[in-house]
């Protein structure tokens, strides 16, 4: 049962926001630069993006923080947008540095997102969940959006986060 506020809310939400893609691998890079894209899971956040909201920019780019960051503050200086999605880079090997770097810029986490898609994936994978870091914080008032690489777990997340897009970004305009 919802709450009254929260229906309330969800009413005077926006109907439609403005997004950004951004895709972090080392291997779907090389093949971009070739101009080959096979980016699966990047290609899914914008065609559910675009289905009820405007994808602004989309960018496929190396496992990098440096340049995460720097395309992160890129966006949100050059484009009006509310929400930036990325993909890849959230697991625990040596080249996974999304987490570590999107941590050391949130002004705040928002940490429902990454217990309800470790939930979400325990129910569908049991223990293997635990190596989901799939997580979601405000920087510079945008919303920021991690996902894993794998495009059943980006199915998964934007299941979770599509319904309160527009929920969140009212509240980041107050």
């Amino acid at each position: 049962m919802k709450s009254e506020s929260m229906q309330k809310h969800k009413k005077e939400a926006p109907k439609s926001i403005k997004g950004a893609v951004i895709t972090l691998s080392d291997s779907k890079y090389r093949d971009f630069l070739k101009s080959v894209n096979n980016d699966i899971s990047g290609t899914l956040i914008k065609d559910a993006l675009e289905e009820k909201n405007e994808v602004v920019f989309y960018s496929i780019i190396p496992d990098d923080a440096g340049l995460l960051i720097s395309m992160i503050n890129h966006v949100i200086e050059t484009y009006d947008v509310d929400v930036i999605i990325t993909t890849g880079g959230t697991g625990i090997g040596p080249r996974d540095i999304t987490i570590e770097a999107l941590k050391e810029i949130f002004d705040k986490e928002i940490n429902g997102f990454g217990e309800i898609f470790r939930y979400e994936s325990y129910k569908e994978l049991g223990t293997g969940a635990i190596l989901s870091r799939a997580t979601a914080g405000v920087y510079n008032e945008k919303l920021i959006v991690s996902l894993p690489g794998s495009p059943n777990a980006v199915k998964l997340g934007l299941s979770i986060i599509l319904t309160e897009l527009g929920h969140l970004v009212k509240h980041l305009r107050e």
